[in-house]
């Protein structure tokens, strides 16, 4: 299979490398010569730490070099099968792409965009043939992350995305198929673990290590809403909130943070920039979390209920089947557990009443409960 990737950046050299370590022969374009560069020097690194692991041995790395050519003019991508954009999040730009990349491939050629949460219908419609058009929405870094979110648009063919869903399903991936809705499913179903955690944080409940030493330690998260979020950056996770508040018509479920606004105008992106919500400077003062265990499991409990409530919701609303939405979490984000098998765990009943409980003392819409869980709990009905 020939396949073209739109983007040197570390997305789309990990998408051209998941696909020549499949044996695919892949074109990795970018009109920056020196992203290419980079991308290539970059690969080199990458492999070699592979070979220092034993994971592949140096004829493999050969393999997959050789399998990756590096363009700049888009006229070399025309004999592509695919073609995965992987550019900079902004829809007119995606658009333009995809309606001077049609002109280049054949008719057959599949076109996909890797973004995380623009409508994928939109970016067809950019199109003359937008039936060909899909999303395939990898996990940074893309060689490491085992799910791909599919998102047909509705003008995808059938044909398409069934075609699509084999292709990365061939190349090891764990697939998940979402609805063309804003966030899809990771993205949306993952809010309320940022969002909560920050209200926790604004409420002066606790600070920001305690509820991170919460979601660890009696969660098993691996990593704590705010540290997470330094480690994404805030220019990132701030706009993907944004992005998401924006498109559903300003849903109070997904409202922004000031808190984390701020963060983002004072330039204190987290790791990347040396400041966040945690000083990153070598002398910092390590911020030390209150262990106290109630209290932790209060904290756990809230965050916890709001995303299986959003999990529910999604399932509610056909955006994605139980299974592929338990998947998105755990080989997404690496959730411990996925969120629809954790709440028939803890008990549908335990769900609704703890969101009763938080709407009844805030009066506030976030905490409306997903209708599927309270006719389950009527019911007496489980997820799986």
């Amino acid at each position: 299979m020939k396949v073209a990737v739109i983007g040197g950046g570390t997305m789309g050299s990990g998408i051209a490398q998941v696909a020549a370590t499949s044996g695919c022969q892949v074109k990795l374009f970018d009109l920056n010569n020196e992203a290419l560069i980079k991308s290539k020097i970059s690969l080199e690194k990458v492999l070699n730490r592979l070979i220092e692991k034993q994971k592949i041995d140096a004829a493999e790395k050969n393999r997959i070099q050789n399998n990756i050519s590096y363009v700049n003019t888009l006229k070399d991508l025309s004999d592509s099968d695919l073609v995965i954009e992987a550019i900079v999040e902004n829809l007119e730009v995606k658009r333009k792409v995809f309606s001077e990349l049609e002109i280049v491939v054949s008719e057959n050629t599949i076109l996909a965009s890797n973004t995380s949460s623009l409508s994928i219908t939109s970016i067809a419609a950019s199109c003359q043939k937008p039936e060909r058009v899909i999303g395939i929405h990898f996990f940074n870094p893309a060689p490491l992350m085992q799910l791909v979110e599919v998102v047909p648009a509705i003008q995808t063919s059938e044909e398409v995305l069934n075609k699509t869903v084999q292709t990365i399903s061939d190349w090891k991936k764990v697939v998940a198929v979402a609805k063309d809705t804003p966030g899809f499913i990771v993205n949306r179903v993952a809010r309320p673990f940022y969002s909560e955690s920050l209200r926790i944080l604004e409420e002066g409940f606790a600070d920001m290590a305690t509820i991170d030493w919460s979601l660890i330690e009696i969660g098993g998260f691996k990593m704590g809403a705010f540290e997470l979020m330094d480690f994404i950056g805030h220019d990132v996770n701030y706009v993907v909130t944004e992005t998401v508040f924006t498109a559903f018509y300003f849903d109070p479920r997904y409202k922004p943070s000031l808190t984390q606004k701020r963060l983002v105008e004072a330039g204190y992106l987290g790791r990347k920039s040396g400041r966040g919500f945690y000083n990153y400077a070598e002398n910092a003062a390590i911020v030390k979390p209150t262990e106290d265990k109630a209290k932790a499991q209060q904290i756990f409990d809230r965050v916890l209920v709001m995303l299986i409530n959003e999990a529910a919701d999604a399932l509610f609303l056909n955006i994605a089947s139980a299974k592929d939405i338990d998947n998105a979490m755990t080989k997404g984000v690496n959730y411990p557990k996925g969120l629809l098998a954790w709440a028939d765990e803890i008990g549908i009943n335990w769900c609704v009443e703890k969101l009763d409980e938080l709407y009844n003392e805030y009066h506030e819409d976030r905490y409306r409960c997903s209708p599927i869980l309270r006719r389950m709990n009527k019911e007496n009905k489980t997820f799986f």
